[in-house]
C-alpha cells in the first residue's frame, strides 16, 4: 500500500515513523515532511493546502491512503474534495469532513455542539462587533481572569487570558478590528475553568470508537507554566490523575455523547478527535475540540500503540472500527521539545544541529522544525526536536529524555527542565 502524509512537524514524522513500522505500507510519502520525516519515508515538496497538487501526486504515484495531519487541510475541506470525485472513492482518507471539522474551525460552532448534546463545558456567549456592548456586559458577569477565544483558527494564537476587566475590552476591539484576521471577526467569551488539564484522543469511524491513550502537554514557554503560550513544549502519557473512574466519566459525558452528535446530525467523522478537558475535582470540562492528534501530545500517544496503526486507519477508513481494538504498552513515554533561542517570539533558523552518536533504543527523535541543507541537519523552525522516552514510569521516562536532550545541541538551544513538574 502506498501511503502518502499530508504536513510537516513532529506529529506527522510521529504517524510517518509508526506507519513505515507496517508490513501493510510499500511506498510512504510526507508531504512537505522535515529532515526526520526523511529517514522513514520520502518527503515531497507539495503545501498540505494545495489539493489539485495533491490530487496529481496521488494519482501519478497510486496513492492508497491519505493521512492528513494539520488541521487547516481539513477545515478548507480535503476530505470532501477527494469524496467527490469517483475515481478517488478507493482512497483510504484520514480525517474528517469539512463540516466534521468545524469542531475546530469555529469555536462558536463548537459550544453549540456541546450545548445541544449536553457536554459538560465552560459558561460561554459568543459576540462580533455589532455586539460589543453587550460583550462588554457579559464580561461583567464573570469573575477574572477572562477568556477570549477566536472563532476560526488563529495557529494557535487565538486565546486569550487577561486579568483585568479594562484589558478583556480593548482586547475585544483588537480582535474585532483584525487581530487575528478574520478568525477574530467572532470572539467566544467563556468562564476560566479553574482545574488541571490533559487532553484525551479517539479515532472514529463516525459511528464507533477506539480511546488512545490520554497525554498532558505543557504551553507555556516558561518554568513553573509561566510565560507565552506556544505550540506545546512538551508531554507526558499516561496522565495519573487520569484513572479508570476519571476516564469512565469522560467517556460518558463527554465521548458518547460527541459521536452521537456527529451520527445524529449526519456528519462524515473519519479520523482523530481531541478532546482538551480541564479536570474540576474529579469532573471532567471540555476546553476544546481538535479534529487531528494534537502536537506534542501525538509524540507520546502514537509510541504507546502497541500494535500495526495501518489496519486501524483501514477500519476507520470504511466504517468497521467496532471490530478493533487498541492494545497499550506499560510504563509511560515523556517527551521534552528542544526550541530555538527566543521562541514563540522571534527566533532564528538554520542553525546546525549536532547529535550523539548512538540515540539509546528506550528513546525517539521525532523532528518538528528541521531541515537538510548542504548535507547538515539545521533548525528550521521554532519547536525543533521532541526527544520521546520510554520508561518504568513518568520520573524515569523523563529523565531519559532530559539525558538525551542535553547530549543534543544547536546554537540558543532552549527546553524547560520541569516537564511533568505538577503531576508529581
Amino acid at each position: 500500500m502506498n501511503i502518502l502524509v499530508l504536513g510537516s512537524g513532529g506529529r506527522e514524522h510521529a504517524l510517518a515513523w509508526k506507519i513505515a513500522q507496517s508490513p501493510l505500507t510499500d511506498d510512504l510519502f510526507i508531504a512537505p515532511g522535515n529532515a526526520g520525516t526523511a529517514m522513514v519515508g520520502t518527503n515531497v515538496s507539495l503545501n498540505a493546502e494545495d489539493f489539485p497538487a495533491i490530487e496529481k501526486f496521488i494519482l501519478d504515484r497510486d496513492i492508497h491512503m491519505l493521512v492528513i495531519g494539520p488541521e487547516v487541510p481539513l477545515v478548507k475541506g480535503i476530505y470532501d474534495y477527494f469524496r467527490s470525485q469517483y475515481r478517488f472513492s478507493g482512497l483510504f482518507i484520514i480525517g474528517p469532513s469539512r463540516e466534521g471539522a468545524l469542531l475546530e474551525g469555529s469555536k462558536a460552532f463548537a459550544k453549540s455542539f456541546m450545548e445541544e448534546n449536553d457536554i459538560p463545558t465552560a459558561r460561554h456567549r459568543s459576540f462580533d462587533k455589532e455586539t460589543l456592548e453587550q460583550a462588554k456586559a457579559f464580561l461583567k458577569e464573570l469573575e477574572p481572569p477572562y477568556v477570549l477565544k477566536a472563532d476560526g483558527l488563529a495557529a494557535g494564537k487565538g486565546v486569550l487570558i487577561l486579568e483585568e476587566y479594562d484589558q478583556a475590552v480593548k482586547a475585544l476591539n483588537d480582535m474585532f478590528r483584525g487581530k487575528f484576521g478574520e478568525a477574530g471577526r467572532t470572539v467566544v467569551i467563556e468562564e476560566y475553568l479553574d482545574g488541571i488539564e490533559c487532553s484525551v484522543f479517539v479515532l472514529t469511524d463516525g459511528t464507533s470508537y477506539l480511546l488512545l491513550p490520554e497525554a498532558k502537554d505543557y504551553k507555556r514557554v516558561g518554568e513553573g507554566d509561566t510565560g507565552l503560550n506556544t505550540g506545546g513544549m512538551g508531554a507526558v502519557s499516561p496522565v495519573p490523575f487520569a484513572d479508570g473512574d476519571f476516564l469512565k466519566k469522560v467517556e460518558e459525558r463527554i465521548i458518547r455523547p460527541t459521536i452521537e452528535g456527529l451520527h445524529s446530525r449526519k456528519i462524515i467523522y473519519r479520523g482523530f478527535i481531541y478532546f482538551g478537558l480541564m479536570n474540576i475535582k474529579g469532573d471532567p470540562y471540555v476546553i476544546e475540540y481538535n479534529v487531528r492528534l494534537g502536537d506534542p501530545e501525538a509524540e507520546v500517544v502514537i509510541p504507546r500503540i502497541d500494535q500495526d496503526i495501518v489496519p486501524l486507519f483501514q477500519a476507520l477508513a470504511t466504517g468497521n472500527l467496532e471490530a478493533q481494538e487498541v492494545r497499550v504498552t506499560a510504563g509511560s513515554v515523556a517527551t521534552v521539545m528542544l526550541v530555538s533561542g527566543g521562541y514563540p517570539g522571534s527566533y532564528e533558523k538554520g542553525k546546525e544541529i549536532t547529535f550523539p552518536a548512538e540515540i539509546p533504543e528506550h528513546s525517539i527523535l521525532f523532528h518538528a522544525g528541521t531541515k537538510e541543507q548542504d548535507g547538515k541537519i539545521v533548525t528550521a523552525g521554532g519547536r525543533v526536536l521532541a526527544v520521546s522516552s520510554y520508561g518504568k514510569d513518568m520520573q524515569e521516562a523523563l529523565a531519559r529524555s532530559y539525558e538525551l536532550a542535553e547530549k543534543i545541541d544547536f546554537e540558543k538551544k532552549y527546553y524547560r527542565k520541569d516537564i511533568g513538574f505538577d503531576l508529581v
